[in-house]
């Protein structure tokens, strides 16, 4: 049984199924982050009292850097979507909406760049 007006159906209009993806990246990011952020806050503990050439070696482990590059990327994607979502919310002017959401997306991977830089340089340094 369908419920869409016949003239709903010529004009192709309904569900863009697109919300649903968005919802799942979103929760998908969230369980990723909870074991990640509880691994980097016992890690830090366990290096907070240590000189900067203990933290450069424990950054140095290749594990290390691997699971902090995933915590960058799965943290800074959240929290696109996340303000993605804020802003088509709140936000009712399109134009502003739009040019809020490129710039919001924008800073997001620039800061996310900058982080895994930061991190592969050291990792990667001899």
């Amino acid at each position: 049984m369908k419920f869409r007006t016949p003239l709903a159906r010529v004009r192709g209009l309904g569900s863009a199924r697109a919300g649903t993806h968005h919802w799942w990246m979103q929760r998908l990011t969230a369980i990723a982050l909870v074991p990640l952020s509880i691994w980097f806050v016992a890690s830090l503990i366990s290096v907070v009292s240590a000189d900067h050439a203990t933290v450069i070696a424990w950054l140095h482990s290749p594990l290390v850097a691997i699971l902090c590059c995933a915590l960058i990327v799965a943290t800074f994607y959240h929290g696109q979507l996340g303000v993605q979502v804020v802003l088509e919310d709140y936000v009712h002017s399109e134009w502003l909406k739009l040019t809020s959401i490129v710039l919001m997306q924008l800073l997001s991977l620039l800061l996310a760049a900058i982080c895994l830089f930061a991190v592969l340089s050291i990792a990667f340094r001899s």
